[in-house]
């Protein structure tokens, strides 16, 4: 693979994570923050729209708008389709020219601390993620899904992925993660710069991930109302292991209900607030080590 010649990064894909917004807005008051030698990097406000109204979209989750199909549909123009259409249309097209990293930055209300979320295992992003975790103990890597076919913005480069922080209220900001993530981002322009400049890379290096395997939604009724909370021995527990038997929910008249799989798995994005209309209560993981 040849030089990193560019590097967009995110902001408000949701209007209402304020995290990377406000670094956004930072970055272009002090664009030499961003800047290395031997590369380009540039900020792109995803959403301004939902961003004005302080909402997390307008019409429907941008960040599930850019799977292939999706894209090649005429007849899905709400505003969210559309511009998710102008924004994959621009960095595919620089994408065919050019390596290009695109960083989407996220928060969570959950506990998710940095969390950096891969769709792809290529040599180069493995690399950077394995760098990443072993020089800072507050990161966690998580293989989502197969960048092809992904909805996800980042999708659109091969070296695209996403970075989650929390757990911080929506439409908040919270001094301690903004500045994590300040950190987190020149740790990766340093990273790439690194590798432009063919300084050497560790290699057999062991890489912890934790592979996404599935969903639990909330208990419900048969109107598909909730009837269940995230049991507070859970609650924040993101990353953690959950074992057979151990307590997820609580109802809301008092009742453990427990985990009723057949395996340790770790929880994510534990009662994250975004996805109660998704129908998600935690998403769950399988711990990997691999060596790299």
């Amino acid at each position: 693979m040849g030089n990193i010649n560019s590097v967009v990064i995110a902001t408000g894909t949701h209007g209402n994570e304020f995290t990377g917004i406000y670094l956004g807005k930072k970055f272009e008051q002090l664009p030499k923050l961003l800047q290395r030698p031997s590369f380009d990097t540039r900020v792109l406000l995803s959403n301004p729209k939902a961003f004005a109204a302080a909402r997390r979209y307008i019409d429907k989750d941008l960040n599930r708008c850019f799977a292939t199909a999706d894209l090649q549909n005429p007849q899905l123009a709400s505003y969210e389709d559309i511009l998710a259409k102008n924004i994959y249309y621009l960095l595919a097209e620089e994408s065919k020219n050019q390596q290009q990293v695109i960083i989407d930055l996220h928060s969570s209300t959950a506990n998710m601390q940095l969390t950096i979320i891969l769709g792809s295992q290529h040599p180069f992003i493995l690399q950077l993620a394995a760098q990443l975790s072993a020089i800072n103990p507050d990161v966690r890597i998580c293989y989502s899904q197969p960048t092809r076919d992904s909805n996800f913005l980042c999708s659109i480069s091969e070296l695209g992925f996403a970075i989650e922080v929390g757990p911080v209220a929506q439409g908040v900001l919270n001094a301690e993660l903004f500045q994590k993530t300040e950190a987190l981002i020149y740790q990766v322009l340093d990273y790439i710069e690194s590798y432009n400049q063919g300084l050497s890379q560790p290699s057999n290096t062991n890489l912890t991930y934790y592979q996404y395997t599935g969903v639990i939604d909330y208990p419900r009724n048969k109107a598909g109302e909730i009837v269940g909370m995230i049991h507070p021995e859970l609650q924040f527990r993101d990353y953690q292991p959950l074992n057979p038997g151990e307590p997820i929910f609580l109802t809301l008249e008092g009742s453990a209900i427990a985990y009723s799989g057949t395996s340790t798995v770790y929880p994510i994005f534990i009662n994250e607030a975004a996805y109660y209309e998704k129908g998600i209560a935690m998403c769950l993981t399988e711990r990997k080590t691999i060596q790299i």
